[in-house]
């Protein structure tokens, strides 16, 4: 499948992406290449094969389910950079 220029200029418009017209060309390229890439996949056989979470099989150790009062919270905050009244003081986000 091949993508051309006319075709990245309508999706990046449609994508409200402003693109400069000299690099149209190049990006097409790009993403044919990704295209045919994603058609090489596709002609993998993957009968039979499990789908996976990781390529590590592992299993995740499980703890009892306890609720404890957090420890000391001087530990807790003593690598805080900055504390009140046992509490973590943050940056505000919103305004």
């Amino acid at each position: 499948m091949a993508i051309d220029a006319a075709t990245v200029k309508k999706v990046a418009r449609l994508a409200r992406i402003a693109e400069p017209d000299d690099k149209l060309e190049p990006l097409a390229r790009e993403l044919t290449g990704i295209l045919n890439w994603i058609e090489q996949l596709n002609e993998v056989d993957t009968t039979g094969v499990e789908p996976m979470t990781s390529a590590e099989a592992a299993v995740l150790p499980m703890r009892e389910d306890v609720v404890t009062d957090g420890g000391d919270p001087a530990k807790v905050l003593a690598n805080a950079p900055k504390a009140v009244r046992g509490f973590f003081v943050v940056p505000k986000v919103v305004e």
